[in-house]
């Protein structure tokens, strides 16, 4: 492989509502809505350490960086498009982020420090639960790892007191709980429904290193108006419209 997406293979989108400008495959896993939810419930303070793990084309720590200021970015990816994309994205935007190609099960020597927070987006498919053809789609789509092997990797990464913010499949719940002990604690769990009343198919787990306090399952976060798809338009919740659009935090909805 070349290490890099033809520019005739990208697409150039905008993210809270043109504040980024995204370098993306037109082919290839795409970031949407996950990753604006996950730089949304990240609790960093400016001038903070972040770890993106599985950064992709950096979309999520982007969106991070446009909320707050003078963060200390670094991320990492195994594809080596994906992490050319997420440095080229990087550039443009006028944010500094190191971005490292590598894995979960042999990090980097340079990302062997500690860090104030650490965001992750796995991959949900089992492997060939996609049926897409376009390789480094279906390649950052599937599951390589447990996803408690995710959480075990923050946990490494994490300071005393920092943040692991990771968003991940309702059904991994169990596993994202278990996975926990001994060194992560203080968890909230924000499940992440499409529509009221409809069953959340994601959620948003939140815990701490070295945290003792008691587990929440908070409210949903409810993402669209009304009982169903409107023709065209997204009719986006006003709480949700404020995150997907406006870069507004989450945190508050943690405590």
């Amino acid at each position: 492989m070349s290490g890099t997406f033809p520019d005739g293979d990208l697409t150039d989108d905008k993210f809270l509502c043109g504040r980024l400008h995204l370098l993306q495959p037109a082919r290839g896993y795409r970031a949407a809505t996950d990753a604006v939810l996950l730089a949304a419930a990240c609790p960093a303070g400016a001038g903070q350490s972040v770890l993106d793990l599985g950064c992709g084309a950096g979309a999520a720590s982007l969106c991070l960086a446009a909320r707050v200021p003078e963060l200390r970015l670094a991320g990492l990816e195994i594809q080596a498009e994906y992490a050319d994309l997420a440095r080229r994205n990087g550039a443009r935007n006028g944010v500094e982020m190191e971005v490292f190609t590598g894995d979960l099960a042999h990090m980097p020597r340079e990302l062997r420090r500690d860090f104030d927070h650490v965001i992750a987006n796995p991959p949900w498919y089992p492997p060939g639960g996609t049926a897409s053809p376009v390789e480094v789609r279906a390649q950052a789509m599937q599951v390589r790892l447990p996803v408690g092997d995710w959480v075990a990797a923050a946990a490494r990464r994490l300071a005393p007191g920092g943040w692991l913010t990771l968003i991940a499949g309702a059904d991994s719940v169990p596993e994202l709980l278990a996975a926990l002990a001994p060194k992560l604690g203080s968890a909230s769990v924000l499940p992440l429904a499409a529509r009221e009343g409809r069953e959340a198919l994601r959620v948003i787990l939140r815990a701490r290193k070295g945290g003792r306090a008691a587990f929440r399952l908070l409210a949903p976060l409810v993402l669209h108006q009304g009982a169903g798809h409107d023709g065209d338009r997204e009719s986006y919740t006003p709480e949700a419209n404020a995150i997907l659009r406006g870069g507004a935090a989450l945190p508050a909805r943690f405590g």
